[in-house]
């Protein structure tokens, strides 16, 4: 008998290090896309418009919540003992990026409903200085709930608890169920005021493409897919953010189940909507794919695609082309 549960514990722990290898390749697969489409962004000047600006942060901050919440996961899986003081921090900034990205989609559905209901004023109001007022409220919104947490936890903490070594996960940090209710009820209404501004938005984009003329059909047309997929970005974002209270009752069950259903809630809520991201800017933006691709090829292959330097756009053959420094 004692054999046989033995051999039945260890088949489940060999396919729960076959399911952290398979995390660990798409986690670095997703690193690789974002690091190279954040160079991308920081050797261009052309892509300092506010769009691209919070792409950018989009990538930064997916990056480094999926760079984290891989390193807990790792370490759940390995049962990795850790101080509680730093576990609280951790989970502390997994949660400000957690609440950092999707605020961030709604501030890139803004800026596209000002560039197609008011193009005239597009310009005027993605200034830098506006740019750099709306990260840093992006930001200040994203610390609210997370800094709050962190306070309450230190508050109520016993004295003996701050020399506890834990198993890091966002649940050691929602002991207490007011606390673990009021920041549900919190993300929840977080959630209806983003998607409201999100179905909004694209109401109206949706009326001013009735009414646009045939030259902005096309843009006007694409910004709707784009908010469409934000809006689906959004979605599996406040999932993420939830699946602490989805897990919490099978942690204190079963460790087994429990680490089967997170490895699940991070594919499909974590990885899935962040590579939705490279795909409405780095695959569907002519502008940036094409400076994607350069980069991508090292700025050597070149087959008769349209390259943009800072200054202007030209055509080159399928050839090997040196290039001199002031081009991409």
């Amino acid at each position: 008998m004692n054999l046989t549960e033995n051999n039945s514990l260890s088949s489940t722990s060999n396919l729960i290090n076959e399911k952290i290898l398979l995390v660990q390749v798409l986690v670095g697969i997703f690193l690789c896309v974002n690091g190279l489409m954040i160079f991308t962004f920081l050797k261009k000047e052309t892509f300092r418009e506010t769009r691209y600006i919070l792409f950018a942060q989009t990538l930064f901050v997916d990056s480094a919540l999926m760079l984290l919440t891989d390193l807990a996961l790792v370490g759940l899986s390995k049962q990795y003992p850790v101080h509680i003081i730093p576990c609280y921090f951790l989970c502390t900034l997994m949660s400000l990026l957690a609440i950092c990205s999707p605020i961030t989609l709604v501030a890139m559905c803004l800026e596209r409903y000002v560039a197609i209901c008011m193009p005239l004023r597009h310009a005027s109001i993605s200034t830098p200085k506006n740019t750099f007022i709306g990260l840093l409220v992006i930001w200040s919104f994203s610390f609210v709930i997370p800094l709050f947490i962190f306070i309450v936890c230190f508050v109520y903490i016993p004295p003996g608890f701050l020399h506890l070594y834990v198993v890091c996960s966002m649940e050691v940090m929602l002991q207490k169920k007011w606390l673990a209710d009021m920041r549900a009820m919190s993300l929840q209404l977080l959630f209806i005021i983003m998607w409201c501004i999100i179905v909004s938005t694209y109401i109206k984009i949706m009326l001013a493409a009735r009414s646009a003329s045939s030259a902005r059909k096309n843009s006007t047309n694409k910004s709707l897919k784009t908010i469409i997929l934000h809006g689906v970005q959004l979605l599996l974002c406040m999932m993420q953010l939830l699946m602490p209270y989805i897990e919490m009752p099978l942690w204190k069950v079963n460790v087994i189940i429990f680490m089967n259903v997170r490895y699940s809630n991070f594919i499909l809520f974590l990885i899935l909507p962040r590579c939705l991201s490279p795909l409405v800017y780095g695959l569907r933006d002519k502008k940036f794919y094409n400076a994607l691709k350069y980069y991508a090829f090292c700025g050597i292959l070149v087959c008769n695609k349209h390259k943009i330097s800072d200054d202007k756009t030209f055509r080159v053959g399928c050839h090997v082309t040196l290039y001199n420094n002031h081009m991409l």
